[in-house]
């Protein structure tokens, strides 16, 4: 799909099968269904749209009022993986109820309208690599796959997946597959490879790595991990894994590991980017400030320019064009401010 199959309306079925597409594939995304509106709007409650990691937008949510605020608290909730309601109003927030999961932005069109607009991210399955052949890692890798983790195991040298994995790895290098999702790692080798496998899961890029180990065995592999590793990654490694329930069976312990897992997921989801958006902070560079109601704009797609002094300034609508139109040095110096 490109952003230009995203610039027409679609039809609810159209939209729902996209969205069961793109989960199908993998691929992050934020449902946004208008939930309230306040005449005159063009849009009603029940209208959706799908933003994805790249920017695109498939679906109606509103005119190009509301279309930069909508985009930039997608992207936020694709971000931190918290959904949240959007209010677009003429105040700007100003006299309103502090609402608890409210974002507020300000309408900046001429019309008198409002709306509110649920943003709700859907982001990969998140990943666990499990490293070890042990009863812990078989454990481990049952109960994560009833949790609903894309469960990998890295097993050097074994004869074949265990069961609950989805993938099997031959290896201690996990690829590029802590960059399709969040992913977190748990090595639970018993000794076998522990240095080895913590490395990989490292600088591979993992958030968080538990290990199965007591203080006194991770002190000594610290020691050594050190000579090749920054200590900003192995401020990531925590041992012993799992919360303290006073575990004692394989099956307690793998609880206790996913409980923390659960506790610490904010932490290891949010650190994850969609590759789509990464690449879309590399145009950011390209990208322009509205100098009316600081939205972002791409120069090269907006329709809304104006030449003041020598130097270009762009637009997220005519109705911020026009009031810098009007007043241009007072938006100038508010930016300066």
């Amino acid at each position: 799909m490109t952003h230009a199959e995203g610039t027409g309306t679609m039809l609810g079925r159209d939209l729902f099968a996209l969205a069961v597409e793109l989960r199908e594939r993998g691929v992050p995304f934020v449902l946004a269904t208008v939930i309230w509106s306040q005449s005159p709007t063009s849009v009603k409650p029940g209208a959706k749209g799908i933003v994805t990691a790249d920017g695109a937008l498939f679906g109606w949510v509103g005119g190009s009022c509301a279309q930069p605020a909508v985009m930039r608290e997608a992207i936020a909730a694709l971000h931190d993986g918290q959904a949240r309601i959007l209010r677009i109003d003429p105040a700007g927030g100003d006299g309103l109820p502090v609402r608890p999961g409210v974002v507020v932005a300000p309408m900046t069109c001429h019309s008198e309208g409002a709306l509110e607009i649920f943003l709700e991210p859907f982001l990969p399955a998140p990943q666990l690599l499990v490293y070890g052949e042990s009863p812990v890692a078989d454990a481990l890798i049952r109960l994560a796959d009833a949790m609903g983790y894309h469960v990998v195991a890295l097993r050097p040298g074994a004869s074949g997946a265990p069961a609950g994995a989805d993938e099997w790895v031959d290896g201690l290098d996990p690829g590029e597959r802590p960059r399709r999702r969040p992913t977190v790692a748990v090595v639970a080798s018993l000794g076998a490879y522990d240095e080895d496998a913590i490395e990989a899961a490292l600088r591979a890029g993992v958030p968080l790595v538990e290990l199965v180990a007591s203080r006194k065995r991770f002190a000594a592999i610290r020691e050594t991990l050190a000579r090749s590793l920054a200590a900003e990654l192995l401020s990531r490694v925590e041992a012993p894994a799992g919360l303290d329930i006073r575990a004692t069976s394989p099956e307690e312990i793998a609880v206790s590991i996913l409980a923390e897992l659960i506790a610490r997921k904010q932490e290891w989801r949010s650190a994850w980017e969609p590759e789509s958006a990464v690449a879309g902070q590399a145009s950011a560079a390209r990208e322009a400030i509205d100098p009316v109601c600081g939205m972002t704009v791409d120069p090269a797609t907006a329709r809304h320019v104006v030449e003041y002094r020598g130097q270009r300034y762009y637009f997220c609508c005519p109705a911020c064009r026009r009031l810098f139109e009007a007043d241009p040095e007072s938006y100038l110096a508010a930016r300066r401010d």
